[in-house]
């Protein structure tokens, strides 16, 4: 699993910052995770490939989430992209987007389709046989969502060698690989983890954007490999988040800690901050394993599949 920071800083962007977003590599997909201005530029300059990029999901409809999004479809389409394209976004994007395409006659040459969101309950809204994506309802000015995209559990792996002297014939490997018993040729039972191994545990991510300290989120996001949360403000500001509806670096370590994520990334800075260390630092008071997001930046964890 790969995560490439495009930007994490919050309202206006610079010249050497970017509002929010980020893609994450997982079994094999590319998700474009929120979409502010400059995205495009930065999928070119880290070398994604738009191709690739199949779908989008928009945590809510603040300018610095999404307002890359239309030159991003423009672009798309003038590349004569064919490939279906899907956002999952807040009620209300698809209206903004079609009207953009409206009064500029550049309606897309690709299957572009909207899942609107509204529901203020975690729920799946995406699904193939390798990857699950639900939403976390969070706690913002504006109806906002989360993500929690979770791997499958992986297939276990066959020890040939194990396989061939238990005299198991090959057109049973598939059935070992997805946990069977199965019988050899001679007639015997064989189970199943005396000729496979043990696959590598499946992980998942947590993104929490725009959002106050809310302990709501914890059964959803518990036990998650990594937890990206919203880290706005340090705490000599704490008393703008309840105005605001943000949260400091200590807030989001403390959600980290109860829910019992191995690794925490802050983001989504402040500009009226120079620097990141007091955001770890303070955030270290509270949970062990810190990181920073960093516009450019990329986290490998473990195997990218």
């Amino acid at each position: 699993m790969k995560l490439t920071i495009l930007g994490c800083h919050s309202a206006t962007p610079r010249t050497d910052t970017n509002p929010t977003s980020q893609v994450l590599e997982i079994k094999n997909h590319m998700f474009l995770i929120d979409c502010g201005e400059g995205t495009q530029v930065e999928l070119r300059r880290h070398k994604i490939k738009f191709s690739r990029i199949k779908h989008i999901f928009i945590s809510h409809l603040h300018g610095d989430h999404y307002f890359g999004l239309i030159g991003l479809i423009s672009t798309f389409r003038l590349l004569t992209r064919e490939t279906e394209l899907h956002i999952y976004a807040p009620k209300g994007l698809k209206e903004v987007i079609t009207l953009q395409m409206k009064l500029s006659d550049s309606w897309t040459n690709y299957p572009l389709i909207f899942h609107e969101l509204s529901s203020k309950q975690s729920e799946l809204i995406y699904e193939d046989d390798k990857v699950e994506v639900f939403t976390i309802p969070l706690v913002h000015r504006i109806y906002t969502n989360g993500f929690l995209f979770k791997e499958k559990p992986n297939e276990r792996k066959l020890d040939k060698d194990a396989a061939l002297k238990a005299k198991i014939d090959k057109a049973y490997y598939r059935k070992l690989k997805q946990g069977a018993d199965v019988i050899n040729e001679d007639g015997k039972l064989i189970k199943n983890n005396t000729v496979t191994l043990d696959p590598k545990l499946p992980k998942s991510y947590a993104y929490c954007s725009d959002t106050k300290y809310s302990e709501d989120v914890i059964p959803i996001i518990k036990n998650a490999d990594i937890l990206y949360h919203e880290s706005t403000f340090l705490n000599k500001n704490e008393d703008l988040c309840e105005l605001t509806k943000h949260s400091t670096a200590k807030q989001a370590a403390t959600i980290a800690k109860k829910a019992s994520v191995k690794t925490l990334i802050l983001g989504h800075y402040s500009t009226r901050y120079n620097g990141y260390v007091l955001f770890k630092k303070e955030a270290e008071e509270v949970f062990d394993n810190v990181l920073l997001a960093k516009d450019g930046i990329c986290f490998e964890f473990g195997n990218v599949n």
